[in-house]
């Protein structure tokens, strides 16, 4: 019995933890979006983002720098930078880099 309940809390312990920041997370579902980083750098036309996806807590893929989404809207001077995350039930997760500038 004590190495089935240290098997599901590892198992428990592996669905539930991810690599992303986050100040909190719904266990059904979760949308959030947070402030990452500004700079001095005055305006913001442009809007990149760049995103990772997650299945079933095992296989994440994407490129979600700020480097990719700047490129991606053609921006040069970064003005701020925000993250999305959003996920259901840990079996799909989006993790989305915006940045703004021009």
């Amino acid at each position: 019995m004590k190495k089935f309940l240290a098997g599901l809390f590892v198992v428990g312990s592996l669905l539930t933890t991810g690599c992303v920041k986050s100040p909190v997370a719904g266990f059904a579902y979760t949308d959030i979006k947070d402030g990452m980083a500004v700079t001095g750098n005055a305006g913001s036309s442009k809007v990149g983002t760049a995103e990772i996806k997650g299945y079933v807590g095992l296989v994440a893929l994407g490129d979600a720098s700020i480097q990719t989404a700047a490129r991606e809207a053609g921006i040069t001077r970064i003005h701020h930078v925000d993250y999305q995350m959003k996920s259901y039930v840990g079996v799909y997760t989006i993790y989305t880099i915006i940045v703004y500038g021009d």
